[in-house]
């Protein structure tokens, strides 16, 4: 008897009974793995593998950049929700930018001081830890396997190899000169190479031993705002020592029977929210997977989704963002009437924002799922492979390069200011039953 088949996957989807881990490294998913066994929850095992991936693909994620987690309480049936983004400097001011002769027509690069936010993963892994955690794992057994890979060294995959090569020219710059600390003998590390990094193994430890004020007070958060004012940036160390998380409250819309969850603005998850609602009442299924017409209909909906997001998106503490209307089902409806089967939408009828933020898939995402149900949704990025690549000293990472996704224009609700978060890109994303 033949077996009908409903998947054209070549493998199946992984089952467990004690937990799980995925992420974009063998070694990083095992190290989730350990903590698990140790007795961690899906929280702990997150930051885990945070740090270990800081380590290992420092390409694209580091201590250097921002996360955002999601994490859902089997227990309780709840979602909750940790934005660690960082902020300009309290310095930030479009006068102080125009007098240096940036504007509309003129940003500053993604490689300039100007684009360094403060980092906020550090504080967030932390905070992720002491909120979400199991209580029955110290911050420095869960950061301790990152530590060891940092000291011992830690074969590069091959991706991570190419990233890294592609990386070089930033790292190499003269100006920067603390760059040559993520390379090996000058040169990026290739596939199959062993790649130690003690600056970060340092840095790391005294995150574990001291907590937060191990990162934004003191050494590192000196070295940061050093090198930052070296390539012409503004954040201080005033600006470090202020740095804190804060614990949203994620955004939910029903689609078709699930509930789908985002965190709020800053980050663009709203955009999903947004595309989901004028597609649900659209018969996909009916116009065949991937016909012209279903991914008409999918592209003018997400097209509808970003132009408002990249009008709305900011920092909802600074600016107002009407974020219940626009996940109403009576806006989606409006939306989803101005999509014609025979004809795009004119991109000139289209809200416009000016921003230009580039794109790419330099991230990591992971997830994490324990023996009690519980489950984590985490992101970790420097935003373009290694961020601005500026490294402090002595600390072995790169700082992100978050804060080019600031708006020049004094009218937009993402315009640059003091201690603001700019529009972020990365989202953590999570899928419950609608009643949860």
């Amino acid at each position: 008897m033949e077996i009908p088949f409903e998947f054209e996957s070549r493998r199946s989807v992984v089952v467990c009974r004690n937990g799980c881990v995925a992420s974009s490294n063998p070694l990083a998913s095992q190290v989730g793995l350990d903590i698990l066994k140790a007795g961690g929850n899906a929280a702990d095992a997150a930051v885990a593998v945070a740090a270990s991936l800081a380590v290992m693909e420092p390409t694209s994620t580091g201590m250097g950049g921002d996360a955002f987690c999601m994490f859902y309480n089997d227990s309780s049936k709840t979602v909750k929700g940790l934005n660690g983004s960082g902020r300009s400097s309290a310095a930030a001011t479009i006068d102080r930018l125009k007098a240096e002769g940036y504007d509309e027509s003129h940003h500053y690069s993604l490689i300039h001081g100007h684009s360094v936010t403060v980092p906020g993963a550090p504080a967030a892994w932390v905070d992720t830890v002491t909120q979400f955690g199991s209580g029955q794992l110290s911050l420095s057994e869960i950061l301790r396997p990152a530590t060891e890979l940092a000291e011992v060294g830690f074969p590069v995959q091959e991706l991570t190899a190419a990233f890294w090569a592609r990386g070089v020219p930033g790292l190499q710059r003269k100006d920067n000169i603390h760059g040559c600390d993520l390379l090996l003998n000058g040169q990026a590390p290739r596939n199959g190479d062993i790649m130690r990094n003690p600056h970060l193994a340092k840095t790391l430890k005294e995150l574990a031993i001291h907590g937060k004020k191990g990162f934004y007070q003191g050494r590192i958060a000196k070295a940061v705002a050093d090198v930052v004012h070296q390539h012409g940036g503004l954040i201080s160390y005033e600006d470090m020592v202020a740095h804190e998380s804060t614990f949203d409250e994620p955004m939910s819309i029903d689609y078709k029977g699930c509930r789908i969850w985002e965190l709020p603005p800053n980050g663009q998850g709203i955009a999903a929210l947004l595309a989901l609602n004028i597609l649900e009442d659209i018969d996909l299924k009916s116009m065949g997977h991937n016909s012209a017409e279903y991914l008409h209909h999918l592209i003018e909906s997400l097209r509808l989704a970003f132009a408002d997001t990249m009008e709305y998106c900011a920092d909802p503490r600074l600016v107002d963002i009407p974020i219940s209307r626009l996940l109403s089902k009576d806006y989606a409806a409006k939306q989803r009437q101005r999509i014609s089967t025979d004809r795009v939408i004119p991109a000139s009828s289209l809200r416009t924002s000016g921003l230009d933020i580039p794109v790419g898939n330099d991230t990591v995402y992971f997830t994490t799922a324990d023996k009690d149900g519980n489950a984590c949704s985490f992101i970790n990025s420097n935003f373009i492979g290694f961020g601005t690549a500026i490294v402090p000293e002595g600390c072995g990472f790169s700082l992100q390069c978050r804060g080019h996704g600031f708006s020049l224009n004094t009218n937009h609700r993402n315009v640059l200011a003091p201690r603001k978060r700019p529009f972020h890109t990365i989202i953590p994303s999570m899928v419950t039953t609608a009643d949860t």
